[in-house]
């Protein structure tokens, strides 16, 4: 979801709250084999029926990725776009954009979820976006994943897997970087430190990282000269981690994660209504500064116990969240003074405040079987209880920035809520022979909200009214697989997921409640390696029927939450890889989705057979990336991959304030020599043609809802970078 989204998404809540398994080991290429844990057991990333990408942490690195839109593109089906930093971004797998501000695709860390599960936390347009120095991998699975992972995952989930400590070998890694960004204000730099320390060998072991990242900025406004270069912003991570196993059965780990980032602004361009970019193609039309701040506190605790027929692990999660973001709404409130005050006040500037926060308890136990026999079974039950915040204040000021009376503050609006969800669930294989066997799962959840809205202000009456709401929810999963031979393995997916509704805004002529929105995905897909991984195959078909959508529906005048319609995603994805010799792998991903309304659904202006927002139709991506050595100790490598997304849709296909953002196509590069497997001389390039293509394009909309601007996300302009690391 994109900044003009963000502003809709602001008025709509304004205006609603007036009354009237056990290891977790890191992903290895060993003996050609790829482990991923997408099933809760570890396994060979070829032998699980889920379509599923596979993103390595060093390649992450190699090629100078610092955010999940700097890889998305490489990864099929996958679709991600930001308003300005990282952190403020929408997800969508499979073309299953949220049509509300809630998340359709789920955000694992290790082994829980983070983000919100609730409405109005908007965990669809705000996702973690962690730096990539700790982490293992990530995992990407496409299509509903609500058996093994619960609510919010119908499009299907992101797993950050993180490295674990090493109780057998004291490392350190550590590293500098710098880089530059056509158009920006100086030098970026980074700079990142990750220890291991075995304490006890075989059985204790503690790691510590910490990374700081600078990114300059390069967007100006042309309403304030003081603004320039506006979208610089910081990252800072730190991570601490305990594995202890004081028995070959027994393991106890215990983490924390530490993250912030604090941007000055956001890196978005506007145009006038035919598309024409403002100031010099890189400006924005704020008056005033659009910071953007968050914070998360991460703790995990997860204990194993082997016994022998199964293994007990238990997973304890706290996380806290805290974002801070300030939009210039000029051009959707200030507007409209002369309106408010019968041409008493002329047009001026509203600064919208929005401040979320999440505290978040999670509880996962489970019992699994031992992997490798016939059956192999998987029990668990799960519990969460989350508590957010929502507060919103839109000031009025004039033009020279004093504020007004009798309209400052123009609305202030909370919406705090909480969410508790209990669920039991199972997962098993049964192996009928050699060749075939089959998968299944079912899940029961039930999950009972509250919430309060509260709001006073010039425009908004003053209001403090509770809502609740309760819904039992069930998902199903069954795969049927064929192996061709052990190499190869044809499989089908049948799968459920569901999004949680909530209490809805009280109004009259409102339901008090929203209900969940479903997904059913039927799926045929293809994984295989032949010539002794000469070449490597995985691709999938599938259809995905979208029912009850959660949609944003107007009520004589009031908007509030409702569901309605139904729509459907359907095509093709898939990857392929092809070793021609020792060191050389020459890739290619792609994707094609049609995803549209299957029905008409008059409260987003949609119709059937519109096209949903934020999906491109084709998507894809070649590679190709050689590892060589260079005699006396040193190895280099070069990589090359160009990216391409189609045009995308910022609304469903019919609506008056639909934008359509320009296709783009990135050409990245990167390189490195390494010394003795001790030192690293890194390169890289991304965008390195400079492509103006754009991640998103919006029509921001006054208070009327008249078409004002357009607000853009533009691809990132050329970035090229240095590093140096340092391991041992």
């Amino acid at each position: 979801m994109n900044k003009g989204l963000y502003i809709a998404a602001s008025m709509a809540a304004m205006i609603t709250a007036m009354p009237a398994q056990a290891q977790e080991p890191g992903a290895v290429e060993a003996a050609g084999e790829i482990v991923v844990t997408a099933q809760k057991r570890v396994q060979n990333v070829q032998d699980v029926p889920i379509s599923i990408a596979v993103v390595n942490g060093e390649e992450l690195q190699q090629q100078g990725s610092a955010s999940l839109v700097d890889y998305a593109g490489y990864v099929p089906g996958m679709n991600v776009s930001n308003s300005g930093t990282p952190g403020q971004t929408t997800i969508t797998l499979r073309g299953v954009a949220p049509l509300n501000a809630s998340q359709t695709v789920g955000i694992y860390l290790d082994d829980a979820p983070v983000g919100s599960s609730a409405i109005y936390n908007r965990a669809g347009a705000f996702t973690i976006d962690l730096m990539p120095y700790d982490l293992e991998r990530i995992e990407v699975l496409k299509g509903p994943q609500g058996t093994l992972y619960g609510a919010s995952s119908i499009g299907g989930l992101v797993k950050y897997v993180t490295v674990q400590p090493n109780t057998n070998a004291f490392s350190v890694k550590a590293g500098v970087e710098g880089f530059a960004i056509k158009g920006g204000d100086g030098l970026g730099w980074g700079a990142q430190v990750m220890v291991n320390v075995p304490i006890m060998q075989d059985k204790l072991a503690v790691s510590g990282s910490f990374a700081w990242r600078s990114t300059s900025g390069w967007v100006d406004t042309v309403n304030n000269a003081a603004l320039k270069d506006q979208n610089d912003y910081e990252q800072r991570g730190g991570r601490a981690a305990l594995l202890w196993t004081p028995t070959p059965e027994f393991s106890v780990k215990l983490a924390g994660i530490w993250q912030s980032l604090d941007s000055e602004g956001n890196a978005l361009y506007a145009a006038d209504l035919t598309g024409v970019r403002l100031g010099d193609g890189r400006s924005f039309n704020n008056f005033v500064p659009e910071s953007f701040n968050v914070d998360l506190d991460y703790y995990s605790a997860t204990l194993d116990y082997d016994f022998g027929a199964a293994t007990l692990t238990s997973a304890t999660t706290y996380s806290k969240t805290q974002s801070a973001q300030v939009q210039d709404a000029s051009y959707a409130f200030g507007v409209l003074f002369p309106l408010l005050t019968g041409g008493a006040v002329p047009p001026g500037i509203t600064p919208f405040l929005l401040d979320l926060g999440l505290k978040k308890w999670t509880q996962e136990v489970r019992l699994a079987s031992p992997s490798g026999g016939r059956f192999e079974w998987l029990i668990g039950g799960f519990f969460t209880d989350e508590t957010t915040s929502n507060s919103q204040l839109v000031r009025s000021f004039d033009m020279a920035g004093n504020p007004i009376p009798g309209l400052d503050p123009l609305a202030i609006v909370g919406l705090p809520a909480t969410y508790k969800e209990y669920a039991i669930f199972g997962n098993g294989t049964f192996k009928l022979s050699d060749q075939f066997e089959i998968t299944g799962g079912l899940r029961w959840a039930r999950n009972k909200q509250t919430f309060r809205q509260i709001s006073s202000g010039a425009i908004v009456p003053q209001a403090d009214d509770p809502g609740e709401s309760a819904e039992s929810v069930f998902t199903y999963s069954i795969s049927p697989q064929f192996h061709i031979n052990e190499d190869a393995m044809l499989y089908a997916r049948l799968a459920t997921g569901y999004r949680p509704g909530g209490p809805n805004v009280i109004v009259p002529n409102v339901p008090p409640t929203v209900d969940a929105d479903r997904m059913k995905n039927y799926e045929i897909g293809l994984k295989a390696d032949f010539a002794d991984r000469l070449v490597s195959v995985d691709v999938a078909i599938f259809l995905m029927d979208w029912t009850d959508i959660q949609v944003v529906r107007s009520f004589g005048g009031v908007s509030g939450g409702a569901n309605g319609g139904k729509a459907r995603s359907k095509g093709i994805e898939g990857s392929f890889a092809l070793r021609p010799t020792p060191g050389l792998t020459i890739s290619a991903t792609g994707s094609y989705t049609d995803a549209v309304l299957s029905e008409d659904v008059p409260d987003i202006s949609g119709v059937d057979g519109d096209r949903l927002p934020a999906v491109p139709k084709f998507s894809g991506a070649l590679r190709a990336d050689y590892e060589f050595d260079l005699g006396s100790g040193r190895k280099g490598s070069f990589g090359a991959g160009i990216r391409h997304a189609s045009n995308r849709l910022s609304l469903v296909e019919s609506d008056p304030l639909v934008a359509t953002a320009n296709p783009y196509t990135s050409v990245d590069l990167n390189a490195s020599i390494s010394f003795n497997d001790h030192w690293t001389l890194r390169a890289y390039a991304r965008n390195l043609l400079d492509n103006r293509g754009e991640m998103a394009r919006s029509t921001f909309a006054n208070g009327l809802n008249q078409p004002s601007f357009l607000g853009i996300s533009p691809l990132q302009p050329r970035t090229v970078g240095v590093a140096l690391d340092l391991a041992f």
